[in-house]
Parts: C-alpha cells; structure tokens; sequence
C-alpha cells in the first residue's frame, strides 16, 4: 500500500495538484476495500470517518486514480462504473451473476495460456485483456429451481 501511495503522490506533483488530505483518505479506503466499488459505495465508506468530504471530490479522485493507472473502470452491465485496485502483476478475470450482482474473481492459467495462444495464430500483440463471464451464481441458480 506504501508503494501505491508513494506513487499516486508521485503522480499528483506531475500534474501540478496538491495532495490533500481528503485525497489520501479516499486512497486508503479505496485500497483497503479489497472490492469492486462505485463512486456511492466509496463515497459512503469515506464519509463515516470524514463527513465532510463531498461526494464531487471522491468522483474526481477515482477519476485520477483510473488516469494514473491505480484503479480500473469497469462496466459489468449494471449501470453504473465499479472501480477495483490495479495491480500489474495480477491478472484475474471476473464472474458476474445477472441477477444478484455477485461478482466473482478467480484466475485459470489454461485461459491465460489460451489467448497468448490465440494472439499468436492471428500474429496479434496482445497488450491488456479481461474476461468476463455473465450468468447466475451457485445461490441464484439453486434459487430459480
């Protein structure tokens, strides 16, 4: 955690911003989560320790977190951007269910294997990738029986 503060602070002077307070603050809930978050989500887990910081100010941080490489935006299908901690030497893919929202993550060097190998057949150099799988989770599918 100590490396990605150092870095974002890194990238903050580069950019000419001040680092604040409120700024670190949203860095570390954000990496301590652990989760694929919402702007709503972080927002509220920040603000019980910090009221006062304003729900415009967690959007922009996410913002430049995303910009700096420290967080993905992603998309699962549920109407709103979720952002989870980057970390360049993990790749993991995601399972999504449809229906409750779970989202599942879980990592198959058979898979990784595979799309190197697809890559190669079509002399294409891959340079990022992400897998996402969408059905309905173990509870779900018992539920609809």
């Amino acid at each position: 955690m100590t490396e990605k503060r150092e870095f974002f602070r890194n990238y903050i002077a580069q950019k000419g911003l001040k680092l604040t307070r409120q700024r670190e603050a949203i860095l570390d809930e954000f990496l301590k989560s652990g989760a694929h978050l919402s702007t709503e989500e972080l927002f509220m887990r920040v603000r019980r320790k910090y009221p006062h910081i304003g729900y415009a100010t967690v959007y922009r941080t996410l913002k430049l977190f995303a910009e700096c490489g420290l967080a993905e935006e992603r998309d699962f299908r549920a109407g709103q951007t979720l952002y989870e901690a980057r970390d360049a030497d993990i790749h993991h893919d995601h399972l999504v269910c449809t229906r409750c929202g779970a989202i599942l993550e879980f990592k198959d060097e058979r898979i990784e294997k595979l799309q190197e190998q697809v890559a190669r057949e079509h002399n294409f150099t891959m340079e990022d990738h992400r897998l996402e799988i969408f059905g309905r989770c173990e509870r779900c599918s018992a539920a609809a029986d």
